[in-house]
């Protein structure tokens, strides 16, 4: 039996969506291997929807943009309520809480910003969606999609930088409300004769890191988890999953015991090394979106310890050339850090400010954390800011009296205690497109000349960079459940994760021609070209990448693309850049066979 759920806030809106006209303009086009529109058709008929509603118990609606209350020719425009959505628009939170908007409002094209001076319609989102508690929803709704040839997503939270929660003209499952947390002393995979001896947890599709990381700390536990509260296992897990405790315990695919999922030919599977091992070694890295929906998984708990932190800064007047030595020295040292058991979370700041820091005058920075876990009697807050600060002085020795070092040491009693006191709610609600290259140790520490070219061109001038040292030798040594898992090989040999990200103006298609042209042909470049062996993290990776099925997965692409042909062979999902992709193509709000 399915369970309600938790519905908070939800009853309103569905009965508001449920009365409303959603549906997009329809393409004139017969294309007959296209995927089904409105007014085509091929299309169900009201009858056929209100009898998958009634499946369902009622779990159907048609959603209405969130943005619509500020538009007068929409039925849901609320004067009273624009304000409030407008003040909660630039956050990820009210993103990831509405049904149908994405984190990231690309993705959904701009269709109905909360501005009155612009039109509003629902042309960027799903026509339906159900309202998944359980994994029979989910199983109705990918039975249905696949019979009636309708386009199919997913969506838990919208925190995809790739998109793949979002499309227009779809049918959407929505799993935010699947939630439940399970503990574990011990864990006995399904199908299998005996037990692991871990610590585990069993999460629901709708988790969320925030409560996962509170709820394992309460039982002086700690998980391998994103470096966001609202950040789900599903899309996480798919890409392979890097965190701060990565660098510690392996990638967070590599923390799996077991899933169970819905397949796209409607099947309810538990996978685990035991059962379905194709489909478990694909599902940890091998994407989102692609080989089935999650609806729950089950990884490995660990006990937590004290942790070690430093808040640091690394600041300069300019950005001259010094600026970017000095970083570069730094970064070359992550491979010596790493082995020492230190991981980090920095940030290249161009243009940085900060009032806590007394920095009102903007300065160039490398700032951010550093930490460790205590789990050696010779590690301390005391020894992790020495080694830190002993990186810090060597960077810029040879630049006397041009920069500000800081260092502030602090212990804290687990790992959840320093992430509530370090990251706080996450923006949201802007166009974006982010980039990503790993960097293993021959492009850390052999010309560092190249290598301060790279990050200089890498990161954008009036943005910021990400190079998060959240791999090293606990990442290449891991070995998962069933010997292996699908991630991109090079995090095996990666000590750095390098990010960056580009925005633009809504509903300014040049700005966003020229944004995705840097971001593909200028800054991720760099690195491509600084490490051309290595690859990219799929789930924080330009959309854009060159040659992207080796960039994302390297050898084991031609594996993930034989599970995809096997276990869908009529691409129930679809989505870009992913496995298996290429029979089909966006033409416009349509999605068609190549």
């Amino acid at each position: 039996m399915c369970s309600l759920g938790r519905l908070i806030a939800f009853g309103l809106l569905a009965q508001v969506a449920v009365r409303a006209n959603a549906n997009p303009t329809p393409n004139n086009s017969s294309h007959s291997t296209c995927r089904a529109i409105p007014g085509l058709p091929d299309w169900p008929s009201d009858s056929s929807w209100a009898s998958l509603n009634s499946s369902l118990s009622g779990r159907l609606f048609k959603p209405i943009p969130p943005g619509a209350v500020c538009h007068p020719d929409q039925p849901t425009f609320n004067a009273t309520l624009c304000p409030m959505v407008q003040a909660e628009w630039l956050t990820a939170v009210f993103h990831t809480d509405d049904p149908v908007s994405a984190v990231q409002q690309n993705w959904n094209n701009d269709t109905c910003l909360p501005q009155a001076n612009v039109t509003c319609s629902g042309e960027g989102y799903p026509i339906y969606v159900i309202n998944a508690t359980c994994a029979e929803h989910i199983k109705i709704g990918v039975d249905y999609a696949r019979r009636h040839n309708i386009r199919l997503i997913v969506k838990a939270t919208g925190h995809d930088h790739n998109g793949r929660s979002s499309a227009p003209n779809s049918l959407s499952i929505w799993t935010h409300h699947m939630n439940g947390l399970s503990f574990h002393e011990g864990f006995a995979p399904k199908g299998c004769n005996f037990s692991i001896d871990t610590h585990a947890v069993t999460a629901a599709a709708g988790s969320q890191f925030g409560e996962m990381d509170l709820q394992a700390s309460l039982r002086n536990l700690t998980i391998v988890a994103g470096n966001s509260e609202t950040v789900g296992p599903g899309g996480y897990l798919t890409g392979g999953g890097h965190g701060a405790l990565s660098a510690t315990y392996g990638m967070g695919a590599d923390q799996v015991l077991e899933m169970e999922i819905v397949t796209p030919r409607g099947e309810i599977l538990t996978i685990n090394e035991c059962q379905n091992q194709d489909l478990f070694w694909a599902i940890r890295g091998g994407g989102g979106s692609t080989f089935g929906v999650i609806t729950s998984a089950t990884i490995k708990a660990f006990p937590a310890t004290p942790f070690a932190a430093v808040t640091f800064l690394v600041g300069t007047n300019t950005t001259s050339d010094a600026y970017w030595s000095v970083i570069a020295y730094i970064l070359s040292q992550y491979p010596s850090l790493s082995g020492q058991g230190i991981a980090g979370i920095p940030f290249i700041l161009p243009s940085f400010t900060n009032v806590e820091l007394n920095i009102t005058t903007p300065v160039a920075a490398y700032a951010g954390y550093f930490f460790m876990p205590l789990l050696s009697p010779s590690n301390s807050s005391a020894t992790l800011a020495a080694a830190i600060t002993d990186v810090f002085n060597n960077a810029t020795a040879p630049f006397p009296g041009q920069f500000k070092v800081i260092v502030l040491p602090k212990t804290y009693p687990d790992f959840y205690a320093w992430f509530k006191d370090t990251n706080g709610p996450l923006d949201g609600g802007s166009d974006a497109l982010v980039g990503s290259w790993l960097l293993d140790e021959k492009a850390l520490t052999g010309d560092l000349n190249s290598l301060k070219e790279a990050i200089k061109a890498f990161t954008p001038p009036d943005s910021y960079s990400g190079p998060y040292l959240v791999s090293g030798r606990n990442v290449w040594d891991s070995v998962p459940r069933g010997g292996s898992n699908s991630i991109n090989p090079a995090w095996r040999k990666a000590y750095l994760h390098f990010t960056n990200s580009v925005s633009w103006e809504p509903l300014d298609p040049a700005g966003k021609a020229k944004q995705e042209d840097f971001l593909t042909n200028t800054y991720t470049k760099a690195l491509r070209d600084l490490a051309p062996d290595m690859g990219a993290y799929v789930n924080e990776a330009d959309p854009n990448t060159p040659n992207w099925p080796h960039a994302f997965w390297g050898d084991n692409y031609s594996r993930l693309l034989d599970i995809k042909r096997k276990v869908d062979p009529h691409d129930v999902f679809w989505c870009t850049p992913c496995v298996g992709n290429e029979r089909w193509e966006e033409v416009g709000n349509m999605l068609c066979q190549v």
